[in-house]
């Protein structure tokens, strides 16, 4: 089936670049207070907008807090003025990073923000948004994560810090002796938290705690996946929103205390921090209080995006831990069984997202697919004259990302909710000498509609209609579950027998219609599924 090119033009004009950059071109005032769990708030309102930042929904995770379940938020007395974002969690930040912290990082981080219309009125669907960065990086105060362009089309958003590194998912025998509470994941159950904050605050600025949508990119992605499949995350959220979030394997996924498969467990990663620490040969207790004591920075280390601690004898768990009670298993072992979340899903990836791969050779690189080996030549490289330097960053995107997203796909239509799968390209004109192709996370902006705060005096009339496009879609799809609306090109619910996929494209248009890719993923799926048919992997 070939493509079909849908309509193109939108009836938007393109705002002036002061009422698209955050903050600017407007006057702020004072909201009336908000009483939320803890005390009241105020936030600011200008161009229509009220925003409220920095407000607690967890106590500091510091001291005796550190490595804990996040507890209830400490009260504070008089009113509260949320009009600043508080500290992103504690990071190595880093250089190239597409969403560059306005913050300093520190351990006292659990805090959100809400961005609301500044009129009341009848209660608005929410979004939720999960930042990535690897588990490493990332915060909720990047100028591209502000929710403006929602809350003027009658959104209410909102974003959250949760731990990272060693600071969100960490295990030790010391920390199981203590018993308290659930282990390891404290990253994901930071995100619970403020879920659980959103069910039972949101009411107050004018949100429906019945109609919220969990979205998140990256690691943000692979976050929506696993509370999906976790069962202490049911019913906190409506519908979901995966942006390049994987969906075959965990980013992680070492289990608490097996070591089964030569994999050393998370104790055991916990155990050889804690001997660089020089934290050795005492009791539990002691141990513990070591470990606690130890300043923020020295937990830190040097993890970031770029460097992920020693490969030999590792010391940070990479992400979830396999515990039994936060993450039970593989996000897509939890699809493929049915005991995940079923809600409608928006799930895409970038052109020219994350690719990776370790063989040597062509030879070695089909093998790697089994009995796919020959419809995988034949998709990759039919005429026999790639080189590896071409054809493999070509697997490991697919591998990594196109496939995986394209499952999530099937797997939410195979349980009876409907599904939008997209594949993003549009690059912003500024970019198109140094990008053959969207890079990974380079469509947040558009998604967004924050590409002025991103691109500045370089933002062109054309990057502005894509960004519009791009944000119109994922409004609908707060809205109703479908990103569709009459000013838009149209994007048909996923159909496994059809195949196709929304490409949102290099001139800002979108069409609908056969996955070019498809003989590609068809051929990774099946190697895929060959071994997931084996035992259930961790």
């Amino acid at each position: 089936m070939s493509m079909q090119r849908a309509s193109t033009t939108l009836a938007i004009a393109m705002t002036c670049v002061a009422a698209m950059v955050p903050g600017t071109g407007a006057a702020q005032g004072v909201t009336p207070a908000v009483q939320v769990e803890g005390g009241s708030v105020t936030g600011t309102t200008a161009a229509g907008v009220a925003v409220f930042k920095g407000i607690p929904f967890a106590a500091p995770p510091v001291g005796p807090l550190r490595w804990r379940a996040p507890e209830p938020v400490q009260t504070w007395s008089g009113v509260r003025a949320a009009d600043r974002f508080g500290h992103d969690c504690m990071q190595l930040p880093f250089p190239s990073d597409a969403a560059p912290l306005g913050t300093t990082p520190a351990e006292d981080c659990l805090v959100l923000n809400v961005w609301r219309p500044a009129a009341s009125g009848a209660p608005k669907p929410v979004l939720v948004w999960i930042y990535g960065g690897g588990f490493v990086n990332g915060g909720s105060s990047p100028a591209v994560y502000d929710g403006s362009a929602f809350a003027r089309q009658d959104v209410v958003f909102v974003s959250f810090n949760y731990r990272l590194g060693r600071f969100g998912f960490f295990a030790h025998p010391a920390l199981s002796a203590a018993n308290e509470g659930p282990l390891g994941n404290y990253a994901l159950l930071d995100q619970i938290a403020a879920l659980q904050w959103v069910r039972s605050n949101i009411a107050k600025f004018g949100g429906d705690p019945a109609q919220v949508t969990l979205m998140g990119e990256s690691a943000g992605g692979a976050s929506v996946l696993n509370l999906m499949a976790s069962p202490m995350a049911k019913g906190l959220f409506a519908r979901a929103i995966v942006m390049s979030g994987g969906g075959r394997t965990l980013i992680g996924g070492v289990p608490l205390r097996s070591e089964a498969g030569g994999r050393p467990s998370a104790e055991t990663i916990g155990v050889n921090f804690a001997t660089t620490q020089a934290i050795t040969g005492q009791s539990a207790a002691e141990t513990l209080a070591a470990l606690r004591a130890l300043p923020a920075e020295q937990v830190r280390g040097d993890l970031n995006l770029a460097y992920r601690g020693p490969v030999d004898v590792p010391t940070y768990a990479g992400g979830p831990i396999v515990d039994g009670r936060v993450v039970v298993g593989t996000t897509d072992g939890a699809m493929r069984r049915g005991t995940a979340m079923a809600v409608p899903m928006m799930v895409g990836t970038t052109d020219a997202d994350i690719a990776g791969f370790g063989e040597t050779s062509k030879e070695g690189l089909f093998a790697s697919f089994g009995a796919q080996a020959d419809a995988a030549r034949a998709a990759y490289d039919p005429a026999g004259t790639q080189e590896l330097a071409a054809i493999g960053p070509e697997v490991g995107r697919d591998r990594l990302m196109h496939e995986p997203a394209r499952l999530v796909a099937q797997q939410t239509q195979r349980v009876g909710q409907p599904a939008y799968l997209y594949r993003f390209g549009y690059v912003a004109q500024s970019m198109r000498k140094d990008w053959s192709g969207a890079p990974h996370a380079t469509d947040i902006p558009y998604f967004f509609d924050t590409v002025a705060a991103k691109y500045g005096a370089a933002l062109t009339p054309q990057d502005a209609r894509a960004a519009q496009l791009a944000n119109r879609y994922v409004v609908n799809f707060v809205r109703k579950g479908d990103p569709n609306g009459s000013e838009l090109p149209r994007w048909p619910a996923f159909d496994a027998r059809r195949g196709a996929v929304q490409l949102l494209q290099a001139d800002a248009s979108a069409i609908n219609g056969v996955d070019p890719l498809k003989a590609r993923l068809d051929a990774v799926q099946g190697a895929a599924d060959a071994v997931a048919a084996g035992p259930e992997r961790h």
